[in-house]
């Protein structure tokens, strides 16, 4: 039997939010803060997807995994301590970083998440 998906949010060109087989897929966040360092981009970038997962009726506890790409990797350990704020209180997803260039200049961070209903 074919499981429905679920698409909620997001524009023409994509959903914010996918649920498909008890997942939540989150399209990619980023941060508008343009005059922001990655820290505090990480920070948005990251309340961002509390509020899509809440959205969707899951939360941060049940991320699954964690896709981040940033402009300049000098920015790696400013990442990381946004990063451990975020999940201390929870066990952390699996998580990849890669640099990448980013679609808008003062793009420091760009994340996609996925998580268990």
């Amino acid at each position: 039997m074919d499981q429905p998906v679920t698409k909620i949010g997001g524009s023409a060109r994509f959903s914010a939010i996918a649920i498909h087989n008890g997942a939540v897929h989150l399209a990619g966040q980023v941060s508008q803060l343009k005059d922001a360092d990655i820290v505090e981009q990480s920070k948005d970038v990251f309340a961002k997807i509390d509020a899509l997962l809440e959205e969707a009726g899951s939360d941060r506890s049940k991320l699954i995994s964690v896709q981040l790409w940033l402009a300049d990797m000098d920015d790696y350990a400013g990442l990381n301590a946004a990063w451990d704020e975020w999940v201390q209180d929870v066990t952390a997803p699996t998580r990849v970083c890669v640099e990448a260039r980013m679609a808008q200049p003062h793009y420091k961070i760009e994340a996609l998440a996925i998580a268990a209903l």
